[in-house]
């Protein structure tokens, strides 16, 4: 799927893929946030539908090219490794940066939902395989999931202010900051899959770490900068919008392209497990369980609890592949 680069060439790769991540997630979520009060949608609709699937576009490329090639430990690993660190990396560093302020029924349903997700996914691939047919029944439960799921987005107040201007410029700079951030990370993730691959690296282990940490840096990036904006709702619909689409679209168009009848064992026993165990964290740490009919707010505490438990996936999922 990548060609081979010489050594300089990665490390070039990797650097300039960061800067021009730098900028361009700024100016995505800029866009993305004017865009939602100018056309009066509010931030977590936005945040799911706009964020969340185009930030999502390198898992989607990445898992399409490897099931085309064959490398279907890479496409799951690329999916499901990019669904938890979208919750226990992204999130953990976003409330880190600002106390996320979550709304009490969309936490709550967030929550359930990505278990549930997860676990039609643990379900599907319990008899070994990925069929054609159960990719298309994961593309029909994205098309019924995604229009109920968006009724939970509140509508934003009318005459709000607005940063920016108009409608035209909101879009460019959604779209231009958009297109920068998967061109980079394209590049991010082609040059540490190389130095990756040239110490001899096994694939899955390059799936679950390098290729979905890299595909999840559109989303990093962007969750970093709505947290200093403090576009709470901006951030959690990223999450939750990205995490469907990946669960349900990036794994079914692959499926759906190119059947697979054999991946790692890890899928199943470590990865889908630890993706239903996090979502359902979102409820416990999101909810207000002293004032229940308030809303909550997850702490710099649990975000670095969070990311505690991703460190420790990480020691473990390098130890077992090693």
């Amino acid at each position: 799927m990548y060609s081979d680069l010489p050594i300089w060439a990665s490390v070039a790769f990797i650097a300039g893929g960061l800067a021009a991540l730098a900028w361009s997630s700024d100016r995505f979520v800029a866009g993305a946030a004017a865009l939602s009060r100018l056309l009066g949608v509010s931030q977590f609709v936005i945040g799911m539908v706009v964020v969340g699937f185009g930030t999502s576009a390198p898992e989607l490329l990445v898992s399409t090219f490897s099931g085309l090639s064959g490398h279907s430990n890479l496409s799951l690993g690329n999916a499901y490794g990019s669904c938890i660190f979208n919750i226990v990396g992204i999130l953990g560093v976003a409330a880190l940066i600002r106390p996320v302020r979550v709304k009490r029924r969309i936490a709550a349903a967030a929550s359930v939902l990505l278990a549930a997700l997860a676990g039609l996914s643990w379900y599907l691939l319990g008899d070994g395989a990925l069929s054609r047919l159960d990719a298309l029944f994961l593309l029909a439960v994205f098309a019924i999931v995604m229009p109920v799921y968006c009724r939970f987005g509140e509508k934003a107040e009318d005459g709000e202010a607005v940063e920016g201007g108009s409608i035209s410029s909101a879009i460019f700079w959604t779209l231009a900051g958009l297109g920068v951030m998967v061109g980079a990370s394209h590049i991010l993730v082609w040059g540490a899959v190389d130095v990756a691959r040239a110490l001899g690296v096994d694939e899955l282990m390059i799936g679950l770490t390098i290729v979905a940490i890299g595909t999840s840096i559109p989303e990093l990036a962007s969750a970093i900068a709505a947290s200093r904006r403090d576009e709470a709702d901006l951030v959690l619909g990223n999450i939750v919008g990205s995490n469907i689409f990946n669960t349900l679209a990036v794994v079914g168009i692959a499926g759906a392209i190119t059947p697979t009848n054999s991946f790692s064992p890890s899928v199943m026993s470590r990865d889908l497990p630890l993706l239903i165990a996090v979502s359902l964290s979102i409820a416990l740490f999101g909810l207000n369980f002293r004032k229940p009919r308030e809303d909550g707010c997850i702490s710099r505490c649990e975000g670095a609890v969070w990311i505690a438990v991703f460190a420790i996936y990480m020691a473990f999922t390098v130890m077992a592949e090693l």
